[in-house]
């Protein structure tokens, strides 16, 4: 049975920020900006969970006076699991209401901050939906997906200081993409074909040192959570620059992560078998345990609903995904960022990018309102959302990344 919320909390049955969720945060109170505390939601609340670890977690309150999670995801999975632990102890019983109650500051009255120091950031390509449309539309009549792909989890490597909180304004890129004709040269100017990626973000806590791979079996010893992102993509500069090498300007000018890191333990009823399991695979990458996901995703433009994304379609997992990253012995370090890549379903209504939405711009996506996008315009809003399944038939909040677009300027 669901653990409920205690009394003085005031929280619905069925609020998507109830006790099995408990994502971490950093913040500042408006009436205190300049001070930053470790958070945690419950509710349209954030504990400030610096101060309530010295009033009740003295051994465990140095994980959190930073005010950002980096000693927390450094200290490993007893700690993570101890905090959580107390946490819900806290929050389920009312004897803890006078010892709390002041420490609860309500969302509209708090600023959300990057929650960690992003370490290293790398970007996977792991829905076998999105990888066979992106094919189709840039090779067509050729075979959708390379052969390496249903072999190895494909990535590049991106820039850990494009990673930006949620509601931060993304700037239109500038750089270089295809002339108008062949023997002519590339031509310099905003980017013509802005697009999102709805994904999903897996954090590493537990570092290794270098020249230690990390099994699939592992992963929950290292990854300590899950936060939303938006890698924000410039197709036309990315189109030019990949050739031959791979994404580059295309995707360092932006990458939206939501404020709030819902841990691994959170995620417990949402494990599904992934669809690489069925699959022939190279030791490294076979797992014994089911980390596919199921998350359910949706993406709005403005406020417009326009796709729902499934993450349980994902053909590669997690646990795949970091073993493939550190099998040639790269070390993981705290606060290391791995995304999933784009996510995307076989139904229209389930694509995570306008790419596929509108086939490389020559269909555009109508939107509720009437109006039509091929690609993002100046002053769009996206905001990526997700929920995945909790105890006893209970839906709980993944978060949210949400950036709008601000014009170029060159």
């Amino acid at each position: 049975m669901a653990l409920q919320a205690a009394a003085w909390l005031g929280l619905a049955p069925d609020d998507l920020y109830g006790l099995a969720a408990l994502p971490y945060c950093s913040f500042s109170a408006r009436q205190h900006p300049a001070s930053r505390s470790v958070g945690v939601r419950i509710g349209h609340s954030v504990l400030d969970l610096s101060r309530a670890a010295d009033r009740l977690l003295a051994g465990r309150s140095v994980l959190f006076r930073s005010g950002v999670l980096d000693s927390f995801l450094a200290a490993g999975e007893l700690a993570w699991a101890d905090v959580r632990a107390h946490l819900t102890a806290w929050l389920s019983q009312d004897r803890f209401a006078d010892a709390l109650t002041d420490l609860l500051v309500p969302l509209d009255q708090a600023e959300l901050h990057l929650p960690f120091t992003v370490s290293d950031y790398v970007d996977f390509y792991t829905s076998q939906q999105h990888a066979a449309n992106v094919g189709k539309i840039f090779r067509p009549g050729a075979r959708p997906l390379p052969p390496s792909w249903g072999h190895l989890p494909a990535g590049y490597h991106g820039r850990a200081g494009s990673v930006v909180v949620s509601g931060t304004p993304i700037r239109r890129p500038c750089g270089l993409a295809r002339p108008g004709r062949p023997d002519a040269p590339p031509e310099f100017g905003p980017c013509q074909r802005l697009d999102f990626e709805a994904e999903l973000g897996f954090v590493v806590g537990y570092e290794t040192v270098l020249g230690e791979p990390v099994p699939a079996s592992r992963f929950r010893e290292h990854v300590f959570g899950v936060g939303l992102v938006n890698d924000w993509s410039a197709r036309d500069i990315q189109a030019y620059e990949s050739v031959p090498l791979g994404p580059f300007l295309g995707k360092s000018f932006g990458t939206t992560l939501s404020p709030w890191i819902l841990p691994l333990a959170a995620l417990e009823h949402a494990r599904v078998r992934p669809p690489s399991r069925g699959t022939e695979l190279a030791p490294y990458l076979a797992e014994t345990q089911d980390w596919g996901l199921d998350i359910d995703f949706e993406v709005r433009i403005n406020g417009q609903l326009i796709s729902r994304p499934p993450y349980q379609t994902m053909h590669w997992s997690p646990a795949q995904m970091l073993a493939h990253l550190t099998v040639n012995g790269a070390a993981l370090r705290t606060g290391d960022l791995y995304a999933s890549g784009t996510v995307s379903g076989p139904d229209r209504g389930q694509l995570g990018s306008l790419l596929e939405m509108s086939w490389n711009g020559t269909d555009p996506v109508k939107l509720p309102d009437g109006s039509t996008r091929a690609w993002l315009e100046d002053s769009d809003e996206v905001a990526i959302t997700a929920t995945a399944p909790g105890p006893d038939a209970t839906r709980i909040g993944v978060g949210e990344a949400r950036g709008q677009i601000l014009p170029a300027s060159f």
